[in-house]
């Protein structure tokens, strides 16, 4: 299987991570014009799986070194298969949750809380696990991308100031998704032998095989969470699947070309955290926030027109996300 043999390579990775977790939920937009998002998840669930599955099969499966898919997945451990699937399903289960809190609270509520509170517990999490990197700038890096992520949601506060009011409802779904998205990482991480991707543990999983055990963790609780959603949607009438059959190629097309995007910086985070360790890698990842807002600013112009000052909340937003992953880059170092 393909292995990353330096951190450089491994940095590299993450911040394709990165870009890819910021980024996938252009498709969502795009597609939200015409389809509920409740049937545009299962087309972006089908993605992940389908990236996980494509992984898998090639970069998984080549070269001399380590396990080829098929041959790690026999050998897997049940307890560990078992681990990476409760991470699909928490994953799940945070994702839709976090969706939910931005039709309910906002961008400007839901990011900060959901994933200032997932990146903050999801470092700790993740180094308390495996201590990879300096201590005193991982988190100082985190402190700087979490200043970053409120200076934004302060910023899409002068920008919707009388807009919409925020409901405490709105909140608590924030922080519970916040609280379930810091620990998926984990559950993947642990059923995978970090130290030796070459020689791994017998019993322990590859990276392409937990990532497509996760997948599968996820694309099987989609049959429970977004069920229930369709039925009982968070904002607007209930749908149904006869209405997802209805949709066009193109449609379906959009939703699982986001979870192509999103699968492929899960997978390269995965493969990156051998070397970064996991609190980086999942640190770096979550840098997202600052993809998602160059998207908003520069592509969707949503700050157009904006208050006075906005543009100086925006520039200091992104000079602490810059310093905040950089220190995340130097403590693996």
């Amino acid at each position: 299987m393909f292995i990353i043999e330096n951190y450089s390579l491994a940095i590299v990775f993450c911040v394709i991570t990165m870009l890819c977790w910021g980024s996938w939920a252009n498709t969502q937009k795009l597609a939200s014009k015409t389809w509920r998002f409740e049937l545009f998840y299962w087309d972006y669930v089908i993605g992940i799986l389908l990236f996980s599955i494509i992984s898998a099969l090639t970069l998984g499966s080549i070269g001399s070194e380590g396990r080829s898919f098929m041959d790690d997945i026999r050998q897997a451990d049940p307890e560990n298969i078992g681990s990476a699937l409760i991470g699909g399903v928490i994953f799940n289960a945070a994702n839709i949750l976090f969706s939910a809190a931005i039709a309910i609270a906002g961008m400007s509520v839901a990011f900060p809380v959901a994933i200032g509170l997932a990146l903050v517990l999801g470092v700790i999490v993740n180094y308390a696990a495996a201590e990879k990197g300096d201590p005193i700038l991982l988190f100082a890096g985190v402190a700087l991308v979490v200043i970053a992520i409120i200076i934004n949601a302060v910023a899409y506060g002068k920008k919707s100031a009388g807009e919409q009011k925020v409901s405490a409802k709105g909140i608590i779904i924030s922080l519970v998704a916040g609280i379930l998205m810091s620990f998926f990482y984990r559950f993947i991480a642990a059923g995978m032998d970090l130290d030796n991707f070459v020689s791994p543990a017998v019993g322990k999983m590859t990276p392409y095989t937990a990532v497509f055990v996760f997948s599968v963790g996820i694309f099987l609780s989609n049959f429970v969470f977004n069920t229930i959603l369709i039925k009982k949607p968070i904002v607007g009438p209930p749908t149904s699947y006869a209405e997802y059959f209805k949709g066009g190629f193109g449609t379906h097309l959009t939703g699982i070309l986001g979870g192509l995007i999103w699968g492929l910086g899960n997978s390269l985070n995965l493969i990156a955290a051998g070397k970064a360790g996991p609190a980086i890698s999942y640190g770096l990842g979550q840098g997202a926030t600052l993809i998602a807002a160059l998207w908003g600013v520069f592509v969707w112009k949503e700050f157009k027109n904006s208050p006075k000052g906005t543009n100086a909340l925006l520039t200091a937003m992104f000079l602490f996300f810059v310093v905040g992953l950089g220190l995340l880059v130097f403590a693996g170092m």
